[in-house]
Formats: structure tokens, sequence, C-alpha cells
């Protein structure tokens, strides 16, 4: 095999690949060989298959297999030798691709367009200039994030009286046309209705004001239009519900309200630990801690978004535009249009320069992401994941225990090298580069996302 490579500019390249008997031969043969042992055959036994008929029937599709096996393993071998930087795949060139006989030709030839990466020098300097917008922790964020906390810690109560939002436990059973409880009729003993998620409103009117031991009749269906909650509730399958009609009867038999809990010291220990928080003012002050670290993610992403703008727009180099837009519509045959790739590639082309960007600093700051930073993120993960339902507290043995469950995803471990790699660039940037602070509050921070 014979590969050469002509530089059409810096940008790109075609790659000529010619291929030989010499190179695929002994190759082919053997898989025919391999198939010749296995072919199964009317009127020959197993193995017992003339080679020149196994040639004759499968000769043709091995060839083509095995050369193109070939050609794959040329171009990986050169690319990987010449330490060439490609962009997308080695792309046929059509117009220097004579057609092949498999038939008859021993020899051939073929051509590949190459779209080469362009040499970026990266120079910043404290010069460079970009704002890091810190949204300001108002009252109503503080409000709002100490009613959740409340709710997170609050609980439900047995009362007397049905309100609006209680939860309601009882038996439910299904009544017949003239109202009496229905023999075999769809029934639960312990049924559970939430009274603030009954769809009818009169329905619903019906519940308020209920005490224990008082009976309820009600279309079931009317009240719960959702066949999934009907399921629920009586403790059936799905699509057994269909079959249900008429009214039901519930009987009250024990009435719950969700009561938030009360802020007191027994409150803050709950949420923090013993002792660690002790008065109103040392309860706002870590809430706002709290708060503020929430709202750095979103400052944190602004400013993601800002460094690629800038640096996009700083460093100046071409890309193999005409290459990438024939690979784009190859590698998205039927998906896009050529026209619609035409109006779309600006934006591709934003990204894959800042992925060359990205991969410059890496390089040239020798950035490495190792496993323990993976166990980092997935600890914050699960951390992030359990303070969902109110669980603060884990040790970092357990937080490590349950990270290992998403380090089992291999398509998640790898977003998160992805993540982790663009954070330590913009960090890299952020010591590189002058970043100016600003506090700004929610709704300004709000209109920098705002559709123009």
């Amino acid at each position: 095999m014979n590969i050469s490579r002509e530089n059409i500019d810096e940008l790109n390249a075609v790659l000529k690949i010619q291929v030989t008997a010499e190179d695929y031969s002994e190759k082919v043969n053997t898989v025919l060989k391999d198939y010749a042992k296995k072919a199964r055959i009317d009127g020959f036994r197993p193995g017992k298959v003339p080679f020149g008929m196994i040639k004759k029937m499968y000769g043709k599709a091995v060839l083509v297999e095995e050369v193109n096996k070939i050609i794959l393993d040329g171009i990986n071998s050169h690319i990987r030798e010449e330490k060439l930087n490609i962009l997308g795949e080695p792309l046929p060139k059509e117009d220097e691709q004579a057609n092949i006989d498999w038939d008859t030709q021993t020899d051939f030839e073929f051509a590949f367009e190459l779209g080469l990466a362009p040499n970026i020098e990266i120079k910043l300097s404290k010069r460079d200039k970009i704002n890091y917008y810190k949204i300001a922790v108002d009252e109503e964020m503080r409000s709002s994030f100490i009613e959740n906390q409340t709710r997170r810690l609050g609980e439900f109560v047995i009362v007397d009286t049905i309100e609006d939002a209680e939860m309601v436990k009882g038996k439910l059973e299904q009544l017949d046309a003239e109202g009496a409880v229905l023999e075999g009729g769809a029934a639960a003993e312990e049924a559970t209705i939430s009274v603030d998620t009954i769809k009818d409103e009169e329905i619903a009117k019906q519940f308020v004001g209920g005490k224990v031991e008082d009976i309820i009749d009600f279309d079931l269906k009317k009240a719960f239009p959702n066949d999934s909650e009907i399921a629920a509730m009586l403790r059936i399958e799905k699509d057994q519900v269909a079959g249900i009609e008429g009214n039901f009867r519930f009987t009250v038999a024990e009435i719950k309200r969700f009561v938030s809990a009360e802020i007191n010291q027994e409150f803050y220990d709950k949420l923090y630990g013993e002792g660690v928080v002790n008065s109103e003012e040392e309860h706002n002050a870590k809430v706002d801690e709290e708060i503020s670290q929430n709202l750095s993610k979103d400052s944190d992403y602004k400013l993601a978004i800002d460094v690629k703008e800038k640096l996009v727009k700083k460093f100046k180099f071409d890309l193999p535009e005409e290459f990438l837009k024939r690979w784009l519509l190859m590698v998205n045959e039927g998906k896009f249009t050529k026209e619609q790739i035409d109006e779309e590639f600006p934006l591709f082309a934003d990204d894959m320069k800042w992925q060359l960007i990205k991969d410059t600093i890496i390089k040239e700051k020798e950035i490495k992401v190792e496993e323990k930073d993976i166990l980092e993120l997935a600890k914050e993960m699960t951390a992030q994941q359990f303070a969902y339902y109110g669980m603060m507290n884990l040790t970092d043995e357990q937080l490590e225990q349950y990270s290992k469950e998403i380090l089992k995803n291999k398509e998640e471990v790898k977003k998160m090298y992805e993540r982790i790699y663009e954070d330590k660039v913009n960090e890299t940037v952020k010591n590189l580069i002058k970043v100016e602070e600003k506090e700004i509050s929610k709704d300004e921070f709000g209109k920098f996302f705002e559709k123009k």
C-alpha cells in the first residue's frame, strides 16, 4: 500500500491511497478458507464445498470488505504518524475517484479529502477584561428559601376537620345505581385522597368541613380524570379502570394536615447540625450564603458564555468551511438540507473554534482531568440530588458510596470529563485576564437571557 498527501492549502489536503493485490490477497484467501470450513450448501458435506465455488459466491464481498479495512487502517496510521490535527472525518474525493470494477481490477486507487485544523496562538493578559456578574440576594429570595426549608422539615399532623389541602384516609367503595354499596365492586379499605388534588370544584366542596366517620358520595372519575390516580387509589391495574363506572362512597377514617416546621433552635439544629446556628441573624446569614452559592452557578454559566464569546472574537482564524459543510451534510444525511447547513454553519463554526481554542489552552497549560476530579463532581451531583429531598447532612463516605452508581454510567462519565475540562479552561482564562465583579439584581441578570 502506498499513501501520499497533497496539501492544497493550510486547511485542506488530499490523501491518495494505492492498494495492490499484494496488500489484500492473503487476507481475502484466509477469510474465504474460513467460509469454506463453515459453509453448508446442499449437495456437499460440511467443510467440503469447493474453494472455487466459495470464491465465486463470496469473493467480491470479502474483497470489498478487506480493501475497506486496509484503507481505514492506512488513513488512521497516516494521521497518527504525521500527527495531523484533522477536523471532521476524511471524505471520499468523488471527482478524483474512478469507477471500480471489483470483478476484474486487482489494483485500486482512492482519494480522500482532509480538513486540517489551523494553528492557533493563544495570548492573554490583564489587558483583556471581562465582567463577572454576581446576583444580589434580596428579601424575596431569602423568604422563599426559608419557606422551602420549613416545608422540607414539616410534617403531617392529625386534625379534626377537613379544610382545603388535607390528606384524608378512609374506606372507598363503589356504589350501584340505587346508591347502595355494590357487592363485589371496586373498593379499597385504606384509600388516600389529597383534597387539593380533586379536579372537580363541587366535589372538593363536599369534602370541606368533613370529620372522621363522615360519609361522602361522589363521582370518582369526575374527581380524578387520570386513570393512573384511580388505579393507585384502588390498588388495581390501570387497564382495569376503564370498566369502572358510577359513584363511590368514601368513609372518613383519618384527617391529616401538612404543617410547616416552626423556626426555632430545633429547626436550626436539624438543618445545620447541633449548635451551628443559634439565632435568627445567624440563620439569615447562613441562608444568604447558601443562596449565593446556588446563584454562583448561574454567574459561572454566564461567565463561561462570555469567555467563549470573547475568545472566539479575539482570536481570528479560518476553518476549512466548504469541507466542513460537505462533512456535515454527509454525517447528517437525510436530516438537514444543504441550505439548512449553510444557514446554521456560523453557529457550528463558533462552537468548533471554541473547541480548538480550548484544546490549545489544555495542551499549552497541561490541563488534566484526574479520577479524583470525576469523583468529586459525582459527589457534588449526589449531594445536590439528596438536598432536593431535604437530606443535607450526608457523610463523605455516604456521598462516595452513592457516587459510584453515577460512575457506572460511561456516557455520564464522558459528560463529566467534558464539563470539568471546560471548567478548568475557564478558571485558567480567569487567572490570565482581568475579571471585574459586578453585583446586579436577579431581574437585571435575567435580561441577559431574554430573546432579542
